[in-house]
């Protein structure tokens, strides 16, 4: 009696399941439909071959993502672009602010006509990337 009082009482380890999946069964596949297999559990993004073999069998649902790396370098890029926008829209504003506190009137004025050609061709340059952004996301995204 004492024995079982000890064996009750120790906490270490692991919990024991309620229910543990007892029960084994074996099944050998040829080298092409392992490689199906293998690409299907890849798609699935599941951590174990187990999980997606009932999965399978007992008919649940599977969610399978995919990627497209290239969409994504290109959001990258245009995210990496527009922060550099925004950084150039700021130093804009501080070019301004500091030509009409330091320069004469004219003197100002003429670096403003070299800066509002530069915003121009800037204002071009974004239109440009607009246009091929739409016809990626309609190209390669599907969006419509």
């Amino acid at each position: 009696m004492e024995e079982m009082n000890k064996k009750q009482i120790k906490k270490a380890g692991r919990k024991p399941k309620i229910d543990p999946a007892v029960h084994r069964y074996s099944f050998n596949l040829n080298d092409e439909d392992n490689a199906k297999f293998l690409a299907l559990f890849d798609q699935s993004r599941m951590n174990t071959k187990a999980h997606f073999i009932t999965a399978c069998i007992f008919q649940k649902t599977i969610k399978t993502v995919k990627i497209d790396m290239n969409a994504v370098n290109y959001h990258e890029g245009l995210t990496k672009f527009f922060g550099q926008f925004r950084g150039i829209a700021t130093n804009y504003n501080q070019i301004v602010r500091l030509l009409n506190s330091n320069f004469s009137e004219k003197k100002a004025l003429a670096y403003l006509y070299k800066l509002e050609k530069q915003t121009t061709e800037m204002k071009e340059l974004l239109l440009k990337v607009l246009i091929l952004t739409d016809e990626f996301e309609k190209k390669y995204l599907n969006k419509e």
